[in-house]
């Protein structure tokens, strides 16, 4: 069982539900990576996704765009982002990682270095952007083979033909875009994602984590209510962006945004609504 399964599974045993953050390595300064990581974790996270910064990130808003921009700028390359990870490993054996990127730069590496060298890191799942699972060639089979688990998207336009060959492909999680649009989009609708949550249920057997427009205590409460895990990503970036001339506070912010969240997805929790 992967990393990724065995916390879910233990989360699932206890009657909670994962807190995911997404931050950008290597942003705003490559050497506060993996300090930032840590301050996640003692913030409350169950799994870390690791954006890999990339020029082109189409699907991201401007937001997680500036971070991947601030990120390549400071000098942080995709070897960078295995290397932070191998890092993180040393003081931490049990937090699952999840790299979240595009796939040029990973066929820039080579397919098969690129796996290799992140299993060696520590990392236990990809989700690529842009490789759907009609698009399964190399990269998955090598990625399995190294024992990572393929994370993939699914939005609320997804065909229900869709969603049950994405089922099949998925593995650790599903990551289901709440909202039409990119990183950073609002107006999160709880009633339209429970009714979207109980229609895939039927076709995945997956856990289903949820991200986009999820930017409170309460939304991340509500959404814990309706998944099985939390995604937070836009919120998180932005704070990087508003201490980038402060790098030594950045953790700290991330602290004082997914804390209040892991609390009220506890409140949550305890109290069965």
């Amino acid at each position: 069982m992967s990393r990724i399964a065995t916390r879910m599974a233990e989360l699932a045993a206890r009657g909670r539900k994962a807190l995911i953050p997404y931050v950008v390595a290597g942003d705003p300064v490559p050497e506060m990576t993996v300090e930032i990581m840590q301050a996640l974790v003692a913030a409350g996270s169950d799994v870390i996704e690791l954006g890999m910064p990339f020029s082109d990130p189409f699907a991201d808003g401007p937001v997680n765009q500036r971070g991947a921009e601030r990120a390549i700028a400071s000098g942080m390359t995709l070897r960078g982002v295995l290397d932070a990870v191998a890092v993180f490993r040393q003081t931490d054996q049990t937090t699952p990682v999840v790299l979240m990127g595009y796939l040029n730069p990973i066929i820039a590496m080579g397919e098969a270095v690129f796996c290799q060298a992140a299993q060696a890191a520590g990392v236990d799942g990809l989700l690529v952007v842009d490789m759907p699972p009609e698009e399964e060639e190399g990269l998955v089979a090598e990625a399995r083979h190294c024992g990572m688990d393929m994370i993939y998207l699914a939005a609320p336009t997804t065909t229900d033909a869709r969603m049950a060959l994405i089922g099949r492909a998925t593995s650790g999680y599903l990551y289901y875009v709440s909202l039409r649009g990119v990183t950073g989009s609002s107006q999160l609708n709880t009633d339209e994602v429970s009714a979207k949550i109980t229609a895939i249920r039927a076709l995945v057997d997956a856990p289903i984590c949820v991200g986009f427009g999820i930017r409170t205590p309460q939304q991340a409460a509500e959404v814990s209510r309706l998944a099985d895990g939390v995604i937070v990503g836009s919120i998180l970036v932005q704070a990087v962006e508003d201490h980038k001339d402060q790098p030594a506070a950045v953790p700290g912010a991330l602290t004082a945004l997914l804390a209040p969240m892991r609390a009220a997805m506890d409140r949550m929790e305890v109290s069965g609504e």
